[in-house]
């Protein structure tokens, strides 16, 4: 990436020489290139929210900023990015989005997140640190900038505006307003859950802002849930389970309501997700001694755990990052399921009929059954041998 002030070089992560998406895009360059045009003194307390692989971090890294994320991916690219471009890692403070932000923010540059509630969620979180004087600056792509983007920096932080497009990019100019109280953050929500679907039928979600349809169930993990091997047959009476990208953990939750002996790891590379799944959980499951251990952990999918230590995962794997539509994060979920299931152990899976898993499961483990299936979604399993 070409920055005013360098060449850099960029990768995601976890890295692979496969992969032909950028670390970076032309948004990130237009912001960039204005904070050198402008020529406004960066100093102070320096934060950078939503930085999708670390390019704004790293090209800013002279400035010691904040980086505020929800993605575990993330902050392992801005290290790495960091480390590769003879930035130091320690002069970088990396946050999640579940960690307290600075008491002061001079300077808040935001890369517009594909979620506005997650988007809400941090601008209210900040507010109360931004003063008269705070420079902010969003950036985004025309397509992910919209009127209500727009409304929401102004009801939050103050008079807003935006920039000409350049390369299919924009810029969003804030004002903060000395006077302006924000509303109260309404995240997390907390919603009932409908009849008919197991264990979980008339429960309460709790969902942080940018989980997945935070507001009701998706119709895919509805579908899931009326499928899954509550009573154990269909992987022996599995003693680990795996809420492999849990969200905000009602598939995990119920498995801990139908089997309360097994072990159930709620797994995400979200933080957001994370905290959703253990407060999901927590409202639901009385754990006590008489209910197997819940663990909840943010990473890069199952690269963490144990090579054949668990006997049943369920994933609704996601087909995008970001904004690229992708099936390499179903892939490497299923490789990573194959890798920690043990032999005999499971792997069952949701997706819409015309993403073809069952091709990459077979692939994979020799093998794919239908478990079942409606006019647009099906649940597999897959058994490692």
């Amino acid at each position: 990436m070409t920055t005013p002030s360098a060449e850099l070089v960029l990768a995601r992560f976890p890295e692979d020489s496969r992969d032909q998406l950028r670390a970076w895009d032309a948004s990130d360059e237009y912001l960039l290139r204005h904070l050198a045009q402008s020529g406004r003194a960066l100093d102070g307390t320096v934060v950078v929210v939503g930085d999708r692989w670390g390019a704004l971090t790293t090209a800013l890294a002279a400035h010691a900023p904040v980086q505020v994320t929800d993605s575990f991916l993330t902050r392992e690219a801005t290290r790495a990015n960091l480390v590769r471009n003879g930035a130091d890692p320690a002069a970088v403070r990396l946050l999640t989005t579940q960690d307290a932000v600075p008491g002061r923010v001079d300077v808040l540059l935001v890369r517009v997140p594909k979620s506005l509630a997650l988007l809400e969620d941090q601008l209210l979180r900040l507010a109360p640190a931004v003063h008269e004087g705070t420079l902010v600056v969003g950036t985004g792509m025309v397509k992910e900038i919209h009127t209500s983007t727009l409304k929401l920096f102004e009801r939050i932080l103050g008079p807003t505006r935006t920039s000409l497009a350049e390369k299919k990019a924009r810029l969003i100019f804030c004002t903060p307003h000395p006077g302006l109280v924000p509303p109260a953050n309404p995240w997390p929500l907390r919603y009932t859950l409908p009849d008919g679907i197991g264990p979980v039928s008339g429960r309460t979600v709790v969902n942080e802002a940018g989980v997945f349809c935070a507001e009701r169930l998706d119709i895919g993990t509805r579908f899931f849930l009326q499928h899954l091997p509550y009573d154990g047959g269909g992987a022996g009476g599995a003693g680990r389970i795996v809420d492999l990208g849990c969200g905000n953990g009602v598939v995990g939750t119920a498995m801990a309501l139908a089997r309360p002996a097994d072990e159930v790891l709620f797994a995400d590379e979200s933080y957001q997700a994370v905290a959703a799944a253990e407060a999901t959980y927590r409202a639901n499951v009385d754990d006590t001694a008489e209910h197997g251990k819940a663990e909840f952990r943010v990473g890069d999918g199952l690269t963490d755990v144990p090579e054949g230590s668990v006997d049943l995962v369920l994933n609704n794997p996601p087909f995008h990052s970001h904004q690229a539509t992708t099936d390499a994060t179903a892939w490497r979920m299923f490789a990573g399921a194959r890798r920690a299931l043990r032999p005999g152990g499971e792997l069952w899976v949701v997706g819409n009929r015309h993403l073809g898993y069952h091709v990459k499961l077979r692939r994979l483990f020799g093998n794919s059954e239908l478990v079942a299936s409606d006019a647009k979604f099906v649940v597999l399993k897959a058994v490692r041998s």
